[in-house]
């Protein structure tokens, strides 16, 4: 059930940029707004859930100024997190809790379906630290949003690939001329379509991009009214158990594929003891699930709905360790920007080292 829908001052930022683009660019920045509208729809709607010790309707932007006022004068964290990741594991292990209940702090945890929506709620004030691949707060960032790189995840490019049908005639990126692609907008997988293409001479637009989430993505990619599906885990492996699907390329030599920590600024300067808090705590469930990828899976099928076996696998592939962001990250991302910017994907031009936390080397 839809509340009462505001525009959240991010979609009113990316119809600010759309004001100003060329005329050429108005179609492609339609699409865009479009599917930030989306977005922002799933956030203001009764999907993402929340949890402390039941779970709840997440905040809606509406009362953005007020929730993020009450966050920051409270001893509640809320973290935005995904299906799959270390927070995954750190929310299942509960030892976050138990460390902040010496200090009568709380954890909110707050479930998105991928980062563009997670970075939206983190915009809006509804949740304080989260995570997402590499492309997600590049949009993000040019739209305004008050976030901070704090931390990331080795490279991870494996993680995602590009999928066929196990019959189809597709035998090489360069087969893709033409066909059909969905993926989801403004995903890490974005950006692999946009390298992977280049790497076998091709153009972004000699592609027909279908912009659709993992959910939807699959739906159509099983029912063949698709020609390919760029994926990442876990919906990368579950489908190709699943479907017996052939992947066409991986990130192998073309995409790094990180998992960022992203804070809000707000929060990042009144709360750093907290920030580092998280940051500690997530390396120790790293630390520890390294070596236990049967016990990864253990813990985590009741929470994903995913049989063991394919979540073992996952982690046994799976580059595991917090890492304080360095100049060499921040390049990475620059560039991923500076790609999207080329492409008229992104509205405006961005500066990473702007809002990272980098490690003085």
């Amino acid at each position: 059930m839809l509340t009462r829908l505001r525009e959240s001052p991010f979609l009113a930022k990316l119809r600010h940029f759309g004001s100003q683009l060329k005329p050429s660019s108005i179609k492609t920045f339609a699409l865009l707004f479009a599917v930030g509208f989306s977005l922002s729809l799933t956030v203001s709607a009764c999907t993402p859930t929340t949890q402390q010790t039941n779970r709840t309707t997440a905040p809606t932007s509406a009362a953005t100024s007020v929730a993020s006022s009450k966050s920051q004068e409270s001893n509640v964290i809320r973290i935005g997190y995904q299906k799959y990741g270390t927070l995954t594991l750190l929310k299942s292990r509960g030892s976050l809790e138990k460390r902040l209940a010496s200090q009568s702090t709380s954890v909110q945890w707050v479930q998105f379906p991928a980062g563009p929506q997670l970075l939206e709620a983190l915009n809006a004030g509804s949740i304080d630290f989260g995570h997402t691949g590499e492309a997600p707060p590049i949009f993000a960032q040019a739209a305004g949003a008050p976030l901070l790189y704090v931390a990331n995840e080795p490279p991870n490019p494996k993680g995602e690939a590009i999928l066929v049908a196990k019959d189809s005639p597709i035998q090489d990126v360069a087969g893709l001329k033409g066909k059909k692609v969905v993926f989801n907008k403004g995903s890490n997988v974005q950006y692999l379509v946009v390298e992977a293409l280049r790497a076998a001479g091709l153009k972004y637009s000699d592609i027909q991009p279908i912009y659709l989430p993992p959910a939807d993505g699959r739906a159509a990619f099983e029912q063949g009214n698709v020609d390919a599906w760029a994926i990442w885990d876990p919906f990368f492996t579950v489908a190709k158990r699943a479907t017996g699907a052939r992947i066409l390329k991986d990130g192998e030599g073309l995409v790094a594929n990180r998992e960022f920590y992203l804070a809000a600024k707000p929060f990042n300067e009144q709360y750093r003891d907290r920030i580092k808090a998280i940051l500690e705590e997530l390396q120790k469930v790293d630390q520890w699930a390294v070596t236990q990828p049967t016990e990864v899976a253990k813990l985590l099928s009741p929470e994903l709905g995913i049989d063991v076996p394919t979540l073992e696998e996952i982690s046994r592939r799976r580059p595991y360790g917090v890492q304080q962001i360095t100049g060499e990250v921040v390049t990475y991302q620059q560039k991923v920007a500076d790609t999207f910017l080329d492409l008229k994907l992104l509205p405006k031009p961005i500066k990473i080292s702007e809002v990272a936390q980098v490690t003085k080397q």
